[in-house]
This record gives C-alpha cells, structure tokens and sequence, in this order.
C-alpha cells in the first residue's frame, strides 16, 4: 500500500493492475475478518469526521441489576401501605407531591424489570460512542428519589460512555441535601460534582450552570426524581454519534407517585401541543409508521418533546442556543427547544429502545415567585413571539391575559434565530407537524355571535364529546376563541363542532379532517354559519 513518504516509479499497466487487485483483496480480507470483531466497527469509524478519534469510547453493556431478596418495591412492583399508616402518608406526601413513606422504603439501587420491546434487546450499537455527562438539577428534593435516580445511571450505564454526573442544587433548604449529600457521593466511586447556585435560579439557569461544567461529548438532562432502565443510554447516544444534530429523548414510563410502581409507557406516542401551548402526547399517525416502515424499535422523528429528559451533543447545545435564559424558572422550554431544532435544522427524535421511568405528580411542590401563572405565560409568550409567526396569535386569543404579561427583550433571540437561518412556524407546521391542531390556513380567528340574544358561542372549558355553551359576549377569547379553516372545520384548540344532523346537537369532538358532520359553510351574504 502507499505511504506517503513512498516514491514511485512509472509502472506499466500490467503492474497498474495488479497493484489494485492485491490492494482489493486485502480490503476485502480485513473487512470480512473485522465482522466477527466485537472491537471493530467500520460505521463508528465513519463517524469520525463527527467526533474526534479521542471522543471515542471502547464500551461493554452493564449486567442487570439483581433483586436483592424480598425488599419492597423490587423488580418494578408498587408498595402498598397498610391503613393504619394512612395519616403519616398524607402528611409526608405534602412535602414533595408524592408517597415519601412508600419510597422511603424501597431499596435505593431496585431492580425493575428489562421493559424493552424484544425487537430493541438484540439490538447491535456502535463499538465505539462518545461519553455523556449526566446534568440533575434538585430543589428540595427527597433522598430516596435523589439517591434512586443516581444509583440507576450508575448500575445501568456503560462506565466508559458516563464521563460524570453532575448535580445542581438550586438553593435547597432540607439539611439533609447539604453535608450529608456530599459526603455520600463522595464515597459511590464515581465522579460525581455538585454545584449550588446560592439563589433559587429555577431549572433553566441552573441546567446551563451545570452543561457549563460539563465535560462529556454529550450532555444528558434528567429529572431528579427518575429511574433509568437496562440499555437506556446507548441507543441515546449512537443516534447522537450518527448525527449530532439529533436531539434524542427516551420513552418516559411512569412511576406511580403513590405506590412507586414502575408502568411502562406506550412507544406509540409522540409529543405535540396545543393551543394554549400546554405539551401533550398524541398518538403516533400512520405515516411516520410509514416512514419507519413499521419497525416499532426505530426512533420516532418527534414535532415535540416533553423537555425533562434528553440528549444533545454539547458542542450542539451551544450552537443552537441552548435555553432561553429570558426564561424563567420552568415552562415553555421544552417547546421553544422543539421549535428552535426542528426550524433550525436539527432533528428531534424519540427512541423507543431507551427507557427512563418519571415520577408525574398532579400538581408541583414548589412555589414561584409571582405565581405560576405569570411565569408560564411569560415563557410561552417569548416562545410564540420569537419562533411561531403569525400562529402566534392562536396562542394570545386563547390567553389574553399573556397579552398584558411582561415577556422582555427577545432582540437576542430573534437575532439567534436570523443569524441560524432558522425556517419558518408555516414550514414547520407542513413538513414537521401536519397532524398539529393549529391549522395550517384558516380565514377567521374570533368569536361566534348569535345577533338574536348576543351571546356567543363558548366551549365552558368542556372536554371532548360534551355539549357546548352559549354565554355573554366578553371579548377576552379564551372559550369563546374559534377558528374558521379553510377546511371548512370551526376548531377550538383540538376539537371542533360537530353536528350529528341538520337540527341535531352540536357537540366538541376530537377533529378527524374528514368533513362530514364537521364541514360547515360560512355565508358571506349574512356573515352566518350552517
């Protein structure tokens, strides 16, 4: 073969011929001897050109966590108290929004279950993966969950691919999350740095605090009340080596926040929202299936993610802008995220061979400053101003109260945006999002007056298959926001009117895009609806 610092003499062709042929065979030798290598990978090494040679890890998969006897809660399984502990469950459960009694009792490093799809167990990833930091943010948290949530990284995460955890305690205040916490990592054998942000900063600003210190090709965020499961990080982090513009998320299972019961999740939902910008899961429509070709273990190409729990190349994170620090404590993240990947070339991905349980409580522990609800509209709002153009508007009519909110200077973010040569909200909603409930062209946005009493149509906050509402005309949107498409659907976020006749009942039902009882024709003689 030719080096280099070879110099060669003119050779005739017989010589030309068989040069390449030797050159042939010994390719072939090597590569056919290389598919039986468990060190070698041909694809890994393409991925060169993405991460340098020294990003690059050997890695070997972790064995399964054993259960150790009889403790409650092993291999996933709920622990259900006795009566008599009914009072002391319900006060401990004020302190963080779950059963602290049933969590407290169960082992810190639980086997669960291998809750995979047999199609994702025999799967073969890249011999070689860059490393991740793991970013956990903490306020007030309980130990066991804490503790919980580390030990199954640890127990269940290739050692060569974990570069660290990183934990960011924004200004906790129980005792036992200061000294005791240290000294406890301190002795788990793996490299485990805690940060403190002194001030309560909210989980945004105190995740750029800890990616900051990150040092891992890939930063993984996580909650800090999770449980991961066997195999959850390499197919992460091979989708990441394939393309790291790719943003990957896990399936997120549930862990009961009464029993501690470890409940998969369905790999047939992906993540959308609605028009009040609230995240929402939606089953997954036939044509991404499509796209799959009905391979149910390959990732999932997302509109949306949850935004808890995630992947993303470091180097990546920064380039794309990582979190809007115009935010505040927490809400809307994870859509400005969504739409700044998708509108600025990455890709958002879900993959169903990587599972992480998540305990869902009904309603936060926490208090913000201002309330809740200022907060949230005040990062949806800078979310629907910088990234969703005119659909902006869906957003304001069925939140009027945004409209008086405070959203601050988002100058630098729509320069980010310019400067990324980021798509439009329309390109989106066409090429990412087709199944959105925002409709893609529509003629009216407002309400619908009956001129005979003045009342107007409203929804009274009733849910899928429920009567509608007449009520006083009060001009603030809310119930009383529809859109008129150019489908001929009247839409209420993701319902619309349905008649079942001509002089039938006209209820809120889910739309199916199928005309039918939920076509309707606007007159522009007399501005009516029949």
């Amino acid at each position: 073969m030719r080096t280099p610092s070879m110099r060669w003499k003119k050779p005739g062709i017989k010589g030309v011929v068989y040069c390449w042929i030797l050159c042939c065979l010994v390719w072939c030798v090597s590569w056919y001897g290389s598919l039986g290598s468990p060190g070698y990978d041909l694809k890994a090494l393409r991925r060169v050109g993405v991460y340098k040679e020294s990003q690059l890890h050997s890695w070997s998969s972790r064995a399964p966590v054993v259960a150790s006897g009889e403790d409650p809660g092993e291999m996933g399984q709920g622990v259900v108290l006795a009566p008599e502990l009914d009072p002391k469950k319900k006060e401990l459960f004020k302190i963080n929004q779950f059963n602290l009694l049933a969590s407290d009792r169960i082992p810190l490093n639980r086997s669960l279950q291998d809750v995979r799809l047999p199609s994702c167990r025999g799967k073969v990833y890249p011999a070689l993966l860059p490393s991740t930091s793991v970013v956990i943010v903490f306020h007030n948290e309980a130990w066991s969950t804490l503790l919980r949530t580390i030990y199954s990284i640890i127990n269940r995460s290739p050692h060569e691919l974990l570069e660290e955890i990183i934990l960011v305690d924004d200004a906790s205040e129980h005792n036992h999350l200061k000294d005791k916490l240290e000294n406890y990592i301190s002795s788990l054998g793996v490299l485990i740095h805690l940060y403190r942000t002194g001030k309560r900063s909210g989980l945004i600003r105190a995740r750029l605090l800890g990616a900051k210190h990150a040092r891992g090709s890939v930063i993984t965020f996580l909650d800090a009340h999770c449980e991961c499961t066997e195999g959850w990080l390499e197919p992460m982090l091979s989708e990441i080596a394939n393309n790291r513009k790719a943003v990957v998320c896990p399936i997120i299972d549930v862990i009961s926040d009464d029993t501690f019961e470890y409940i998969t999740a369905s790999d047939m939902t992906w993540g959308g929202f609605n028009w009040k910008l609230n995240f929402r899961w939606y089953r997954v429509p036939q044509r991404e299936m499509n796209r799959r070709g009905g391979d149910r273990s390959l990732p999932v190409q997302t509109p949306a993610m949850a935004g808890g729990l995630f992947s993303i190349d470091k180097d990546y994170f920064y380039e794309i802008g990582t979190y809007d620090e115009g935010m505040d404590i927490w809400g809307g993240e994870n859509l400005e995220m969504s739409f700044r990947v998708w509108q600025c070339g990455g890709i958002l991905l879900i993959t169903p061979c990587s599972h992480v349980g998540h305990v869902f409580r009904d309603k936060s522990p926490y208090t913000f400053p201002g309330g809740v609800a200022k907060i949230v509209n005040k990062n949806a709002a800078r979310v629907a101003d910088v990234w969703m153009d005119e659909w902006r508007d869906f957003y304001y009519s069925m939140n009027p109260g945004a409209r008086n909110v405070d959203a601050g200077d988002i100058s630098e973010r729509l320069s980010l945006r310019s400067n990324l040569h980021c798509r439009s909200f329309r390109w989106y909603l066409e090429t990412i999002y087709p199944e959105s409930q925002m409709p893609l062209d529509y003629y009216y946005l407002g309400e619908i007056k009956n001129e005979g009493s003045h009342n107007c149509l409203d929804t009274m906050g009733r849910k899928s298959g429920e009567r509608l509402g007449l009520g006083y005309c009060h001009g603030l949107g809310g119930n009383q926001v529809f859109s008129y498409t150019k489908r001929q659907q009247i839409m209420s976020d993701d319902n619309c009117l349905d008649a079942s006749g001509t002089v039938g009942i006209v209820k809120l039902v889910r739309c199916h895009g199928m005309e039918g009882n939920q076509a309707w024709r606007f007159i522009t003689d007399d501005s009516s609806i029949r």
